[in-house]
């Protein structure tokens, strides 16, 4: 096996075998020698309880013991409707129904079927066009993949991919060439709505947006405003407002909904990743009333539904998390504990001549390193800063999350936090003081 690598496929290079983890506990990854791991990012923003929680598993495994599955389109079970009440009652915001899937990218794609049920039921036929935004991700399924705005993810594939109209970034570090900040809101509505007036307001489905940008950028909340103005021209011009909250939502950023931090509520959102915290695959699209009584009176029902739609073991994993995270209070420690990790980063990072920005909200906060803090100018990518400092932190015992293309798809590099919510602020100086280290050694490296 050492002679080939790993027969199954990864994100290392053909040869190289990855450590082998053994075991988890709290916040921490154990590998095959011993060695204890700090999760800093909660692997892709997953892990929202850590790792070994034993109230989770005792649940999951009382349900297992009754019943791992009762096909959804045949039975309801006591866990799939108690998480759809939870969440829904967590949610807010108008969210009325719930569609469980196996992840994040289902997830989008179910939103993209009721987007197109929605308007078939209202007669619609035509809207059929969907609106993103540059430098964001939806997933790796095609219709996910069609509409995230990360060129070198779509490379291999843009051929075949379906057309989407993608928006600038709504990243107050990154602004359109001669926008001031404060006017960046009202720009990218404009250019919404010019781009509205192109395509022609009659094929236009919906527009998806993640409410604090991930992988593709880095942790960027879109600057003040600008939720509360695509909602507007959305409403006026019938269009859906499909939120992506996978790694943003489920408290991540101090509430339980992303958007709720705007004061927004859209047509349609969907979640994965926090919502049974890595224990067991598990997505849900949520809709208001409206949207799902349009379909509903028409189609009986909403057409998308998979093998595993709401697996009884899994929602008894995501209930099991989300009691967790209200009896705890973790939400609000996000919040509170988010401007702690804030503080502690502008402290170890702020001097620093290449990070360029300090951004996030909550337990979802990134670094961006830049060549030249004054221009902005990004590092080349051949140079591989994200990579060496993942490697770093990785030597040091840290897990973070870093990702290359941050200012343009290709150049760029940033780095996220985004611990278990159960991180201690003694934990969170350690992990900071760690990736410090880290981004020392890895810049030194790029400048010999």
């Amino acid at each position: 096996m050492n002679d080939i690598g790993h027969r199954w496929l990864n994100q290392h290079k053909v040869g190289e075998r990855l450590p082998k983890a053994v075991g988890g506990e709290g916040i921490y990854v154990i590998d095959e020698t011993g060695r204890r791991y700090l999760d800093g990012s909660s692997g892709p923003a997953l892990f929202c309880l850590g790792h070994g929680h034993r109230e989770v598993i005792e649940a999951i495994k009382a349900q297992y013991d009754k019943l791992s599955f009762g096909y959804s389109a045949n039975f309801t079970s006591d866990p799939i409707d108690e998480l759809a009440e939870t969440i829904i009652d967590q949610a807010g915001g108008g969210m009325s129904r719930v569609s469980f899937v196996s992840g994040g990218s289902e997830a989008t794609e179910t939103a993209m079927k009721i987007a197109l049920q929605y308007h078939l039921a209202r007669g619609h036929s035509g809207r059929t066009h969907f609106f993103a935004r540059r430098q964001s991700w939806h997933g790796y399924t095609f219709g996910a993949l069609s509409l995230s705005g990360h060129p070198a993810r779509r490379k291999p594939y843009a051929a075949a991919l379906m057309p989407v109209t993608h928006l600038s970034p709504a990243n107050a570090y990154r602004p359109p060439a001669g926008v001031a900040p404060d006017e960046l809101a009202e720009h990218l509505a404009a250019e919404f709505e010019r781009e509205i007036h192109r395509v022609g307001a009659e094929h236009v489905a919906a527009l998806f947006f993640e409410p604090v940008v991930g992988a593709a950028g880095g942790a960027v909340p879109a600057p003040e405003g600008y939720a509360r103005k695509m909602r507007e021209i959305c409403t006026r011009y019938g269009i859906l407002m499909i939120a992506d909250e996978v790694m943003c939502g489920v408290g991540r950023c101090g509430t339980w909904r992303a958007l709720a931090h705007d004061g927004v509520a859209p047509d349609v959102m969907y979640t994965a990743k926090g919502l049974a915290g890595g224990y067991a695959p598990l997505g849900a699209a949520l809709m208001t009333e409206e949207v799902y009584r349009t379909i509903a009176d028409v189609f009986g029902t909403i057409a998308s539904v998979h093998t595993y739609s709401g697996h009884t073991a899994a929602c008894a994993a995501g209930l099991a998390v989300q009691k967790v995270i209200i009896r705890d209070g973790l939400v609000e420690k996000c919040r509170t504990d988010g401007d702690y990790l804030m503080g502690a980063l502008r402290e170890a990072f702020g001097q620093n001549p290449h990070v360029g920005d300090i951004r996030g909200r909550g337990f979802f906060v990134a670094l961006e390193l830049v060549r030249d803090r004054e221009t902005k100018a990004p590092f080349a990518a051949a140079l591989g800063v994200q990579a060496k400092i993942k490697e770093e932190a990785f030597s040091r015992g840290l897990l973070c999350y870093p990702s290359p293309g941050t200012a343009d798809g290709y150049n760029g590099d940033h780095v996220i936090l985004a611990p278990p919510y159960i991180i201690s602020r003694a934990e969170i100086d350690q992990m900071v003081e760690t990736l410090k280290a880290a981004t020392t050694a890895a810049l030194a490296r790029v400048a010999s």
